[in-house]
């Protein structure tokens, strides 16, 4: 299995002080003493110098040789290391991904659009560095390719899925559960350590925005009338039963029925009741 090896270098107060130390006895010998072979020496250690290396917390240098891996320094400090190695440097900062708004389709076809925020740090400096191309683009295509995957398993609600125990919209920390989950498998390739995941945007497509409003707008009416008509059912029959318990009037069916069917029409009626003044008889 590929994995990272940690790398320690020698001290780099040390070596600066060493080559500083060098260099001026060489162009002292070379120059006072007329040593003038040594002046030959000057160039490599210069090139010594390249060596020194600054490595800041939270940051690390993957060390490679001539196309050989030979470890990551992620100790934070002042070193020296030969200065053949090539140096790449890789942040272990965490970092925040927040993606735009994709539009794709959830499980029952509906085009949606969703949006996620990623927060992940680098785990596998090998990984990050040999394994992918562009680690930073590497993951910013897969949020996306997780993202698309988990929105086209549940509906966005359970309105066309009545079955559905999850939807994108009411899953909450489920989705963001199963989003964590696949987008771990994705990265791990990568090296990559996701700290958390979750939806921060989710809407339908501006081309049917409108029609699923009307349509939620409907349904909240609908489970509006039908606890207006329940509650008015059971005020009618308290009417009933207190009017026959206390033996105010008699009705017969006919004036039940008429009665009954004037106080469902002033209950379930979305404008105020106007009163009538009857200066007849009941029965006119």
């Amino acid at each position: 299995m590929k994995m990272e090896k940690e790398y320690r270098g020698s001290n780099g107060y040390v070596a600066f002080i060493l080559l500083l130390l060098v260099l001026a006895a060489i162009i002292v010998g070379g120059v006072l003493f007329k040593l003038i072979p040594l002046l030959v020496l000057i160039p490599f250690i210069l090139f010594a110098f390249a060596g020194l290396v600054t490595i800041n917390p939270n940051e690390s240098v993957v060390l490679v040789l001539f196309g050989k891996y030979n470890g990551t320094m992620k100790d934070n400090g002042f070193f020296w290391v030969n200065p053949l190695y090539s140096k790449k440097r890789i942040s272990l900062r965490a970092r925040n991904f927040d993606s735009e708004p994709i539009k794709v389709n959830d499980k029952i076809g509906n085009p949606i659009m969703i949006g996620i925020v990623l927060v992940w740090k680098v785990d596998n400096t090998f990984k990050a560095a040999f394994e992918v191309d562009e680690y930073e683009h590497f993951v910013r295509v897969q949020s996306e390719a997780a993202l698309r995957k988990l929105a086209g398993h549940y509906p966005y609600d359970n309105f066309e899925d009545e079955e559905a125990e999850i939807t994108l919209r009411a899953g909450g920390d489920m989705i963001n559960a199963k989003l964590e989950e696949e987008l771990r498998e994705r990265l791990d390739i990568a090296g990559i350590h996701v700290i958390e995941a979750r939806i921060n945007y989710i809407a339908y497509a501006a081309e049917i925005a409108s029609a699923m409003l009307k349509r939620q707008q409907a349904t909240a009416i609908v489970a509006a009338r039908e606890k207006i008509v329940e509650g008015s059912v059971g005020m009618v029959q308290m009417a009933l039963k207190n009017l026959k318990e206390r033996d105010i009037i008699d009705m017969d069916e006919e004036k039940k029925a008429a009665m009954i069917s004037n106080l469902m029409v002033v209950l379930c009626s979305d404008e105020s009741a106007r009163p009538i003044v009857n200066t007849g008889t009941l029965h006119h």
